[in-house]
């Protein structure tokens, strides 16, 4: 038999070309291979350091009175440039009457003193035990709406106009005042304001009110002098039902000394009347 060589050289060029090509392709293939990456859908989005953002957090007193004093300490400074309350007298009532805002009233109908619907009321009502079963409450949409309404509820009520006589940052004045007038029967009331003020400082928001410079507790009686000597005095508002008799036998003093120093030329008193007791 013949050889064409050739066609032999021919054909196992061919041969070789092919395996030379499947070579280069399965190594093309691997090396796709060997690059593909795979994607997590909820992955979390790595943020460089750079861009970072950065938020502060306000921190809150543990105390909730201190918090209750925060949150509206400047309403009642602006209550007080405007009706004269002691913005002191206000907080400590607020914080009081709403349980420094905890209270159901406070929550449910942001009434933090407690006011009553009473008669010709026509806002909001909530209904709450108090006195006595489910009485009626006022609601108001903001807090500030009810300390609104707690100065002018003091404001247009002649019981209480004598303590608008007092000194502005009297805070002593208006705590006893405010339990002769009948605001509150609970005998210890005055002294629960006045230790709340005092304890916290609330004074001092009396004196920013009022453009004071800021500083230690006020002195709320004044000295009197008489004969070369000093002594201190403590006032009473007269409310409705006083007479000499009854406020002499309160403060341990006879109505000769209460007239004497009061300058009194009769036994009449006027509800309001500022008298000097001590």
């Amino acid at each position: 038999m013949k050889i064409n060589f050739r066609l032999l050289c021919s054909l196992l060029l061919a041969g070789m070309f092919l395996v030379s090509c499947g070579a280069k392709k399965q190594v093309r293939t691997t090396k796709q291979k060997s690059n593909r990456t795979t994607t997590t859908p909820n992955a979390p989005v790595v943020v460089p350091e750079d861009d970072k953002v950065t938020t502060t957090t306000t921190i809150r007193s543990t105390d909730k009175v201190a918090n209750y004093v925060e949150d509206f300490k400047d309403v009642a400074m602006q209550e007080m440039k405007l009706y004269k309350i002691p913005a002191s007298i206000t907080l400590a009532q607020g914080i009081l009457e709403s349980g420094s805002g905890s209270g159901r009233l406070a929550l449910e109908a942001n009434n933090h003193f407690g006011i009553k619907c009473h008669t010709g009321w026509t806002g909001g009502r909530i209904y709450h035990d108090d006195d006595e079963a489910q009485e009626c409450f006022r609601t108001y949409n903001n807090a500030s709406y009810s300390y609104r309404d707690h100065s002018l509820f003091l404001k247009d009520r002649k019981r209480y106009a004598g303590l608008f006589k007092l000194e502005k940052d009297d805070y002593e004045g208006w705590a006893n005042g405010l339990k002769d007038a009948g605001y509150a029967t609970d005998k210890k009331y005055p002294q629960k304001l006045i230790s709340l003020i005092e304890r916290y400082e609330l004074y001092r928001y009396d004196h920013m009110a009022l453009g004071k410079v800021i500083g230690e507790k006020p002195r709320v009686i004044e000295e009197l002098k008489e004969n070369n000597t000093t002594s201190f005095t403590t006032k009473y508002v007269v409310v409705k039902g006083d007479t000499l008799y009854r406020i002499s036998k309160k403060y341990a003093i006879t109505i000769e000394q209460l007239k004497k120093i009061n300058r009194l030329k009769s036994d009449e008193l006027n509800i309001g009347q500022v008298l000097i007791v001590k």
